[in-house]
């Protein structure tokens, strides 16, 4: 005898089993909706309406941050800083990743997983994570100050020395050690999109002549293109936290090179301009969302 499927029992076990993974996320998701969710809604709320939050001032709030010159300067040297270091940064990811699986191919394996030379060089990679970002400040301070490391070495040399923290090398230096602190963690996350690649596409490639740089282009990047969205993201919102570096080195009004829109909240959050820091915060998460939606589509349309 066939059993009922539709009895009150059976529906009541289908929706038993469909409400464990949501028991399971639970946790997760009311951390994200008390720390995260909720307070961002009560920004979009305060972005218009005055400091205490009581009286609605329209879109005056937002007026305010659009003509205020110091927004405007904060949000084209963010906008410049992300569109140098995101490039930069998964290029020299990947990079390192295509050397360290190189390195481990000499040390003996069939698409360089096995371990080789490349565990010394990736473990090398990865120790800039684990240094604190208040000894790369001393470390910024002591090679880049003045009368540091580096301005000692080219006056040693006869070349005339550089005033890095304040002048527009700053950027450059902010770029470099960004790059150097995340580069090892990009590596790693387009090495689990090559060790997605099956090494019998190689192996094929090879067999019909091609080089080195054909399977590259051919093998490689279309094979790691579904990566792409994930490593580009984590290393846009990386970028938009390098405020701690800056902050340490050239304090709440470091050079104007390294102004960023992190600093301009800061300030704001300490005069307790809470309106146009909300309006600032809102223009911000729609920024980042029309670059992420469009990275987004991409990828899903490559894997």
């Amino acid at each position: 005898m066939r059993r009922d499927r539709g009895g009150p029992a059976a529906q009541k076990r289908r929706l038993a089993r469909a409400a464990v993974p949501w028991l399971f996320c639970a946790p997760s998701l009311l951390g994200l909706c008390v720390f995260t969710l909720f307070p961002f809604a009560d920004a979009v709320r305060r972005a218009f309406t005055d400091a205490m939050g009581v009286r609605f001032l329209g879109l005056a709030n937002y007026r305010s941050v659009l003509q205020n010159e110091a927004f405007r300067l904060a949000a084209a040297n963010t906008a410049r800083f992300l569109a140098v270091c995101a490039p930069l940064l998964l290029a020299a990811g990947l990079l390192l990743a295509l050397a360290v699986r190189a390195l481990a191919a000499v040390g003996g394996g069939a698409g360089g997983r096995r371990a080789g030379g490349g565990d010394l060089l990736q473990t090398t990679l990865l120790l800039p994570m684990a240094v604190p970002v208040a000894s790369i400040a001393l470390l910024w301070q002591a090679l880049f100050h003045k009368s540091g490391v580096v301005n000692g070495t080219l006056a040693a040399l006869g070349i005339q020395t550089v005033d890095f923290m304040g002048s527009d090398a700053a950027f450059w230096v902010l770029v470099g050690a960004y790059v150097w602190k995340n580069a090892g963690y990009t590596m790693v996350l387009w090495m689990a999109g090559l060790d997605a690649i099956p090494d019998s596409l190689y192996e094929a490639a090879h067999v019909d002549g091609a080089g080195v740089w054909r399977c590259f282009w051919h093998v490689t990047l279309p094979g790691v293109l579904p990566t792409l969205f994930l490593t580009a993201a984590l290393s846009l919102l990386n970028a938009c936290r390098v405020f701690r570096e800056a902050y340490l080195v050239g304090g709440a009004y470091p050079h104007e090179s390294i102004y960023l829109l992190q600093h301009l909240f800061n300030n704001w959050f300490r005069e307790l301009d809470i309106g146009r820091l909300c309006a600032a915060a809102v223009l911000l998460a729609i920024a980042l969302l029309g670059v992420l939606l469009p990275l987004q589509r991409t990828w899903d349309e490559a894997a």
